[in-house]
């Protein structure tokens, strides 16, 4: 019985460390010298994107999974969830930093080395799971109040300023179909007023940017996961809002924008 136990162990440790192996590169920077990432999402929870709709869980559980997977590595990693609505910078619904950690193994033995880095991978295997699931329980969480009615994304440029003042690596996501609108003067309105066209979307973004360049957000990766199905009219998925954004960031000093 003690045999068949130890064997057992044996087993699911190699299964762990063959299935992390097989995730590609983010795992194998948990065990090096790398900084910490900060990892920003933003979901959004306003009346426009509803989470609910099969095809934008299934995007938006898969895009979790996935930064879940490449972002969290080692110690130190750090995982902030806001919604956005009519007080996105406020709106802080998580707030995790990576607890485990890999033992000094600079001078172990190949045997104690081996038993660090498996204990080291089921403990961070653990932690993404959890991570996971506190993630998407706010994905799918409800917003029926009146902040529904606005959408602030501008408001996201102070949260990633104060992630910037760490000195982290900070990758940002939008989960969020970028349609700003938000009342007001000096303040866009993409539901009542979106850019005609490329020119004039360009021609905002830089205006724009004067006054946002206050928020000192360095350089993040910043990604777009639009909730829009592949046969979306332009109506519901206007490129000229995404030329938006992409200048916007650009002129901000992002170092990638991407959109999925």
């Amino acid at each position: 019985m003690t045999r068949t136990i130890i064997l057992s162990r044996a087993l699911l440790g190699f299964f762990l460390i063959s299935l992390l192996a097989c995730s590609g590169d983010s795992d194998k920077a948990s065990v090096n010298t790398e900084g910490p990432i900060y990892t920003l999402i933003f979901l959004d929870k306003t009346r426009s994107v509803n989470t609910n709709k099969a095809f934008v869980a299934q995007k938006y559980q898969q895009a979790i999974t996935d930064i879940i997977e490449q972002n969290i590595r080692q110690k130190g990693d750090r995982l902030d969830v806001y919604f956005i609505h009519e007080n996105t910078s406020k709106a802080r619904a998580l707030n995790i930093t990576v607890r485990s950690e890999m033992d000094d193994v600079s001078a172990a033995s190949p045997t104690d080395r081996e038993t660090a880095e498996t204990e080291f991978a089921m403990s961070l295997t653990r932690e993404k799971t959890q991570i996971r699931q506190r993630v998407l329980q706010q994905l799918v969480a409800q917003n029926t109040g009146s902040s529904n009615r606005e959408t602030d994304i501008w408001a996201s440029l102070p949260v990633m300023a104060k992630a910037n003042e760490t000195g982290a690596t900070v990758k940002v996501y939008y989960l969020s179909d970028m349609i700003e609108s938000v009342k007001g003067p000096g303040r866009r309105d993409f539901q009542i007023t979106p850019p005609k066209d490329n020119a004039q979307a360009e021609q905002w973004a830089k205006a724009d940017a004067e006054q946002l360049k206050k928020y000192q957000i360095g350089s993040p990766d910043i990604t777009m996961i639009l909730p829009f199905e592949p046969n979306a009219s332009v109506k519901e998925n206007n490129p000229a809002i995404t030329q938006y954004w992409q200048t916007l960031f650009s002129e901000l000093g992002v170092g990638t924008v991407e959109e999925q």
